[in-house]
This record gives structure tokens, sequence and C-alpha cells, in this order.
């Protein structure tokens, strides 16, 4: 079985963080490992307090898994600080598997969870990534990006790594679509999916960057990886359990028994 070892914070309500990577590694039948960065007392309805783990520990527990398993891929989500964020490119610079960086410091609302000095220090690990899987306003931070911005379009084509902006919406056929772009190697591509009418979308970041870090550990290609994990999000929406008062958790493993059966 491959291990994958999620670099993240933890999220008392399940649905997103380190609890949601290990989901989604568990839905395609991938040993998830762990290293916590921050605890956060939070629910469907928002974040409540926030506590971080000093990056000594944070570095004692991914060297107790890279010491002990045969670590397949890594996936890194909230780094939260700069200490840690010099930790973590200590660590992955000298590997040779994929890493997929899900730059978490900017909320779906827009809320700013990371300093500025933190974020520019953040860039630096992206040269050690696979891929990077901002959000569109975390794109907007780190790059600039505004969408469907020409001159955007001319800086991301540009960037020296691999980004998949991910989740904004477009209309397609005279429907609304999810849409995913990949800047990579001078071209882009676009991934698209029914864009769903739900509130049962807590986690849905995390899960789609960690899934793909699942497929890429399985072996799949990084547009094979892609495609596979924007089913896996949309399958999981679909059938969320419906929990919380507020923005609900998908369904991991409804989600990836389906997304199985479709690939099979």
């Amino acid at each position: 079985m491959n291990v994958v070892l999620s670099i993240a914070g933890s999220d008392s309500s399940g649905g997103a963080g380190i609890q949601a990577d290990l989901k989604s590694f568990e839905a395609f039948n991938i040993f998830g490992t762990s290293a916590i960065t921050v605890l956060t007392a939070q629910n469907t309805q928002g974040v409540n307090e926030i506590y971080e783990v000093d990056a000594p520990f944070v570095k004692a527990q991914i060297e107790a898994v890279l010491s002990d398993f045969n670590v397949s891929a890594i996936k890194i989500g909230m780094l939260y600080s700069n200490e840690i964020i010099d930790m973590v490119r200590d660590v992955i610079a000298p590997l040779d598997i994929p890493v997929v960086i899900d730059p978490v410091f900017i909320s779906k609302a827009g809320s700013k969870l990371l300093n500025d000095d933190a974020i520019a220090n953040l860039k630096t690990l992206f040269p050690y990534a696979t891929l990077v899987t901002p959000n569109r306003f975390e794109a907007h931070a780190l790059f600039g990006y505004r969408f469907e911005d020409p001159s955007t379009l001319h800086k991301m084509l540009k960037l020296p790594y691999k980004v998949l902006i991910k989740n904004e919406t477009i209309e397609l056929n005279d429907r609304l679509a999810s849409l995913d772009t990949l800047y990579a190697e001078g071209k882009t591509e676009r991934f698209t999916s029914e864009s769903l009418n739900s509130k049962n979308t807590h986690g849905t970041g995390c899960s789609f960057s960690s899934a793909i870090t699942a497929n890429l550990a399985l072996g799949k290609t990084l547009k094979q990886s892609i495609e596979i994990s924007k089913s896996f999000i949309s399958l999981g929406i679909k059938y969320a359990p419906n929990l919380g008062h507020g923005t609900g958790p998908i369904a991991h493993k409804i989600g990836g028994e389906k997304c199985q059966l479709a690939l099979n």
C-alpha cells in the first residue's frame, strides 16, 4: 500500500485540513500519515481559535514518519509561520517524490491567515513542488492573478513551476461550470465540471489537493490526477451528508467509491 504524508493544520470539525486529507487518501486506498502545524477550534460556521504547533515539534512529526515509512508523495497545506515554512523547505528540497502545495493562507471568503512576510516566504517552497494549488484570492496575492486578464495570463505562463488555480465559476453551454486552470510549461489547460448548488463545500480545496497527491502517488500523470480528483470532489459534494449548521463537509468515502466505480 502506498503511503502519503500530509503536513497541514487540524480541523476539529473533520471536514478540512489534516482530517480531509486523510479521508481523501483513504478514498483512493492510500495510507495517510500526518504532521500537524496548527490546531484549530472550528466547525461548519467558522474558525474560533488557532493554536500554533512549534516548528521543532512539526519537524519531529515529519522525521518520525519519513524515517519509518516509504512515503510516495507529500501534500502540504497550512504552514502558518515563517519558522515552519523554513523547516518544511529544508525537508522537501532533497526529496525526489511528488509534492503538492496547497498554499492555505486566504479563505474562500477572502480572510487572510498569514502575515505578508510569511506569504513571500511561502513562495520559496514552490520550486520544489510538483504542483501548487491556490484559490483565486491566494493566486492574486502570490502572482497578481486576475481571472481572464491578458496580462495575468502572460505572468502565469512564465512561472517556472506548475500552478492549478482552483474553482472559478464560468458559463459553459448556457450552464454554470466549475473551472480549474493549469498553468504549466508555458501552456494552459482547463478542467471543468458542473457547478453544483450546494452548501456542503467545506474542505473541498484541501480534499481536491490531497486527492491529486494520492493519485500522483499511485503513478497517475498530473492531468489524470486532476481529472480524477475533480470527479471525486463533484461526487463528494453531490452525496454530502448535510451535517452542521453552516458550510457542511463532503462525502469523502462515498465520493471515492463512486469515483473508483466510474474509473473501472
